[in-house]
């Protein structure tokens, strides 16, 4: 793959201008990734905001505004919710030359593969199909934050018909922001995101909507510490783009529910028969993973255990990719898909 310097990109269309959207714009702004940078918003609010506050050069309201300008050299990233990225690309397809570049930062890609190729008939070799791991609870063009990616993953996921020149230059835009870029199979990325965040967003938004719904204690909120706002925490995210993200990657995370629910099951039968010896060795199993991940200097690799028996894990990959996402301690696991409200 060519050097990030080496490879030029001259206007970038950001088409939804949420947190993900925004914060790209933004950090393209700031480092100088490429020549103009332009938003694609619903709304003229949204657009002047943008303007604003110094997220994009130009903002319009619709693709077709700019789309007779887009040529070789360009990209147009896709930061819209999940299910409303066939739309998107049918706007794409009808306007837009074949000799653009195309990527998204949707957080399930066997879906938008699916939907490039019900769009276009085939996946053309323009579409290089991406993932930026980061992240806030917040959304909206408001949110915006230049330094969003630095030091964090974004995986793509290229395809047999990616072209090359597509895929380096999408590489090079997020290198430009200061991202890390892995490469992994689209079924690979799906698997991996249900248990490491799609996972933690069902458990969070469960727990929350069980204690809220607890009609015997009302007050039980006044009552929380700081460990329930840090485990909660990502229960403020969008609920509109979680909805469409677990529809979207429905199999795997139905997968990774069961998986969990087992171990729970499992867990809540030792509470109740006072099985010490499993409490404890689940809890330290626990801890001593959680702080590996932490670790700036964790090195922990696919498969390696402090119980290297134990059957009731997640699935990890025997890919080098996948290994190496698991290494940093980043805010990684929360709302990520959000466009301009």
């Amino acid at each position: 793959m060519p050097a990030s310097d080496s490879v030029k990109i001259n206007k970038c269309v950001v088409i939804g201008l949420g947190l993900i959207g925004g914060s790209l714009a933004a950090a393209l702004r700031k480092m100088s990734g490429c020549d103009e940078v332009i938003g694609v918003v619903r709304r003229q609010e949204t657009a002047d905001i943008a303007l604003s506050n110094g997220v994009v050069d130009r903002a319009v309201l619709s693709l077709s505004d700019i789309a007779s300008e887009l040529d070789e050299g360009d990209v147009i990233f896709i930061a819209v919710p999940t299910l409303s990225v066939a739309e998107t690309l049918q706007d794409i397809r009808l306007q837009v030359s074949p000799a653009v570049t195309i990527t998204d930062g949707a957080s399930v890609k066997g879906s938008v593969v699916d939907a490039v190729k019900s769009v276009f008939g085939i996946i053309p070799p323009q579409f290089v199909p991406g993932h930026p791991i980061a992240g806030s609870e917040k959304s909206g063009v408001t949110a915006a934050n230049p330094d969003l990616y630095i030091n964090h993953r974004v995986i793509l996921t290229p395809l047999p018909e990616t072209g090359n020149r597509h895929e380096a230059r999408v590489a090079a835009m997020w290198q430009r922001v200061k991202a890390e870029v892995l490469i992994m199979s689209v079924e690979e990325h799906d698997s991996v995101l249900a248990a490491t965040s799609h996972l933690p967003h069902v458990i969070a938004y469960s727990l929350v909507d069980t204690l809220a719904n607890d009609a015997e204690n009302e007050n039980i909120f006044r009552y929380a510490a700081g460990g329930f706002r840090d485990f909660t925490r990502i229960a403020s995210s969008d609920p509109r783009m979680w909805h469409d993200i677990m529809q979207a990657n429905r199999d795997e995370v139905v997968q990774a529910i069961d998986l969990f629910q087992q171990n729970l099951n499992q867990l809540r039968q030792a509470i109740e028969n006072r099985d010490s010896d499993y409490l404890l060795k689940t809890f330290t199993r626990a801890k001593q993973a959680r702080d590996q991940f932490v670790s700036p200097c964790g090195s922990r690799s696919s498969g390696d255990s402090s119980d290297s028996s134990s059957k009731n894990s997640f699935k990890s990959s025997s890919k080098n990719s996948s290994s190496n996402s698991s290494k940093k301690n980043s805010d990684e696991n929360v709302g990520h898909d959000s466009a301009d409200k």
